[in-house]
């Protein structure tokens, strides 16, 4: 039998379904929906503000709605979250920095007022991404500026043509270097119709074959000692 790829509306209900009634499929789906993870964690955390009867697929469905408004462009649930946490941060630094300067003991003090600061700094972390969000930031692209003294050209931002034919005289120049090269060595270097070679060693010749005898030369006899 083939499974559907879409979870079942009754999948969707746990309060109503059995674990034990739903398929492989649907406990696989469910188990990576983003809106039931998130349903969880706010259903064990929020016990002590509305109390432990508040009904899960309540949950994920208002979570739904939201993800379906961001998804339209309403960025305003987000905004909203951002707003409220930072104000929460804010109000959990003020009460930690009084604790904190109300203790007797500087280690004391010093705990209630790192926690403090902390509270602070994740504050203006939530600002700054609400700013991001209603204010998103702008790619600015500055040219280049060459100004050069004297005869000096720089050309930036060339075409594809004036790359290519520059490309294109920078390679006859080297072929013209490497003729030259191999017409040297093909020279005429004292054995006709012969290549140098640059990796054999040369014989070498006899240029002056009598050579005479030094004379004797009569210096001044210094006394050794």
């Amino acid at each position: 039998m083939a499974t559907t790829k879409k979870v079942s509306k009754a999948a969707l209900q746990p309060t109503t379904v059995k674990i034990s009634e739903l398929t492989k499929a649907d406990k696989a789906r469910l188990t990576l929906s983003p809106s039931l993870n998130s349903a969880t964690v706010i259903q064990a955390y929020q016990g002590n503000l509305m109390g432990k009867d508040v009904d899960l697929s309540e949950l994920i469905d208002q979570l739904r709605d939201t993800c379906t408004e961001v998804k339209g462009g309403d960025l305003q649930p987000l905004e909203a979250m951002l707003i409220n946490q930072a104000t929460a941060l804010q109000t959990i630094f003020t009460s930690l920095a009084r604790r904190a300067q109300s203790q007797e003991y500087q280690k004391h003090l010093e705990s209630f007022l790192g926690l403090a600061l902390k509270a602070q700094a994740q504050s203006r972390a939530t600002i700054s991404a609400l700013v991001d969000l209603k204010y998103p930031r702008q790619a600015t692209f500055v040219k280049q500026a060459n100004i050069a003294n004297g005869p000096q050209q720089v050309n930036n931002g060339a075409a594809a043509g004036a790359i290519s034919e520059q490309y294109a005289q920078a390679r006859t120049h080297a072929g013209k270097s490497a003729t030259e090269q191999n017409k040297l060595l093909e020279a005429n270097h004292g054995q006709p119709g012969k290549r140098m070679d640059t990796r054999a060693a040369q014989t070498a010749e006899r240029s002056y074959q009598a050579v005479e005898a030094v004379e004797q030369v009569n210096r001044a006899k210094k006394p050794r000692g």
